[in-house]
């Protein structure tokens, strides 16, 4: 196959590429705090300590996608973002993909799990190779 520095890197698609990524964390996080009672309906009864989970989760999710959509300790910021993205996939909306009792609350849980196990693919990507890093040598 290719080397790396044989395939284009263009550093305006990279920024746009972040963005798009990380809009979803930025947002999300910036809602675990204006918007708690959503986040409380969301998580199954069992759960305890909800509301510092809901605050911790919001900070995790903030500072993992800054750190991407800044390149600043990037695969780090994928390691949070998988971090954050594993328990809410499986916890939140696996169990509510299975145990909801209207059909179309189940279906739209199981769009969320499936979209929630892509997000973590993407993130264990950044965790592996980063971002755009602009060559020494050019």
């Amino acid at each position: 196959m290719f080397s790396d520095n044989r395939l284009p890197q263009h550093i305006s698609i990279n920024i746009f590429a972040r963005f798009l990524f990380t809009s979803l964390f930025l947002l999300s996080g910036i809602t675990h705090f204006t918007n708690v009672p959503y986040y409380l309906n969301l998580m199954p009864e069992v759960i305890p300590y909800k509301l510092a989970l809901i605050w911790v989760s919001g900070v995790v999710e903030l500072a993992g996608a800054l750190m991407i959509l800044f390149n600043w300790k990037p695969k780090l910021g994928g390691w949070l973002l998988v971090l954050f993205l594993l328990p809410v996939t499986v916890v939140v909306h696996g169990y509510e993909m299975i145990y909801a009792e209207n059909e179309v609350i189940r279906a739209l849980q199981q769009a969320h799990f499936l979209k929630g196990f892509s997000l973590i693919g993407a993130a264990l990507l950044v965790t592996q190779v980063g971002v755009y890093q602009k060559e020494k040598n050019r």
